[in-house]
């Protein structure tokens, strides 16, 4: 008898998760695997953030909490929107769940009837067309290629949008390509979306203060204030603060959708643990400077990565904006064959031959909806980065 929902055989895997964790069962096996796979800091959370979690155990904040927040984290939030977006988000439309996912999941579930479109640019992060086909709706895969820098254009918007689209999925900084949608980029955008008062808009800010080169963040609520009342603002702790393992996201959005986003979290999670609650408001409110040493330390990793495998032959990569990842074109080392015989076909084919031939793990491009690429992650020390690339630099040589 099979017990498994139909549901179920619509989505895949998380490709990002799979590959982690293929990644790390080979380390326990003993092999020498560099993992840069994974999507989070390789810094710990700083210390007064882990006090304040500490401070929260030992005063016995460890009871149940209200599931969109304490009342010190929502207006840590407000605060965050107003100061650093000028955004002005009441208490009622501000809520927190476990991670960005589960904002993005709870979103979703909230507002997509059956065969409802999301709209969503390729590349994108791998999880966003499984969260909308586990809603019941249906992904709309617009491709954005280098040319354009990996932007949606507001013809292929228009384009895109019909009567059944519900939603607009923009990140920025971008998973995994690091690109930065500009304040002119964005108005241009605004003004399709003005025209059509049907749709909704994410946008996943997740990146937002791991920005490069004097680039300036701008989130569409705050260039178009009149889409405000439509823009689901997605941020959280993960990223910038290096607390990942905390899970910790939170949004602001019209207050309906924050409702329905609440009444279904009661019915699932309830909240995220009251220690994480308490550690995120310090890191909301507290010193904010160790992001511009980590983004520094970032900084240098991006140019060592990007320059060591635009030095190799057959592979060409963009020099990301933001994020810790570069997604390099992986064009010219397509069609050749391996030491075993095996000919690369795609970009998948290659991150296995990496994997297999010299311990490097990264993420293939098709997974995130746009080949011949693949993604890794520069949140690793100049050592280990170094190593890596040497390590493609003697794989790629091998190839005929």
């Amino acid at each position: 008898m099979n017990f498994i929902a139909d549901r179920i055989n619509r989505i895949k895997p998380s490709m990002t998760v799979g590959i982690n964790i293929k990644a790390k069962a080979m380390k326990e096996e003993g092999r020498d695997v560099i993992v840069l796979a994974a999507g989070e800091p390789d810094f710990n959370t700083p210390k007064h953030i882990r006090d304040a979690a500490n401070k929260a155990m030992d005063k016995g904040k460890t009871k149940y909490v209200p599931g969109k927040g304490t009342p010190e984290l929502q207006k840590a939030i407000q605060k965050k929107f107003k100061e650093d977006n000028n955004i002005d988000y009441s208490l009622d439309e501000i809520i927190c769940g476990v991670g960005g996912k589960h904002i993005i999941y709870n979103a979703m579930m909230a507002t997509i009837n059956s065969a409802d479109e999301v709209i969503i640019t390729a590349p994108f992060w791998v999880s966003y067309p499984d969260i909308v086909i586990l809603a019941e709706g249906k992904p709309v895969i617009v491709e954005c290629p280098e040319s354009q820098n990996f932007k949606i254009t507001p013809e292929q918007l228009e384009k895109h949008i019909t009567p059944k689209t519900k939603w607009l999925m923009l990140n920025s900084p971008s998973n995994p390509t690091g690109v930065v949608y500009s304040k002119k980029e964005l108005k241009d955008l605004a003004q399709v979306l003005i025209k059509h008062p049907n749709v909704l808009i994410m946008c996943d800010d997740i990146y937002e203060k791991i920005i490069y080169d004097g680039v300036e963040f701008h989130t569409l609520a705050s260039v178009e204030p009149v889409l405000k009342d439509r823009c689901l603002t997605l941020n959280g702790v993960s990223k910038s603060y290096c607390m990942t393992g905390w899970r910790l996201g939170y949004c602001g959005a019209p207050k309906e959708i924050i409702a329905a986003m609440n009444k279904i979290q009661s019915q699932s999670t309830t909240s995220t643990s009251s220690i994480t609650m308490a550690a995120a408001v310090e890191a909301i409110n507290g010193p904010q400077d160790f992001i511009i040493d980590h983004n520094n330390k970032f900084l240098k990793r991006r140019d060592l990565v990007v320059n060591k495998l635009n030095a190799i032959q057959g592979i060409k990569c963009a020099k990301p904006e933001g994020a810790f990842y570069v997604y390099p074109n992986c064009e010219g080392i397509l069609g050749k064959i391996t030491p075993s015989g095996k000919k690369l076909s795609n970009d998948e084919d290659f991150i296995t031959y990496l994997l297999e031939d010299q311990g490097v793990a990264g993420v293939h491009g098709s997974a995130f909806g746009l080949s011949p690429y693949f993604r890794l992650s520069y949140a690793a020390s100049d050592d280990i980065l170094e190593d890596a690339c040497n390590r493609i630099q003697i794989a790629c040589s091998k190839l005929k």
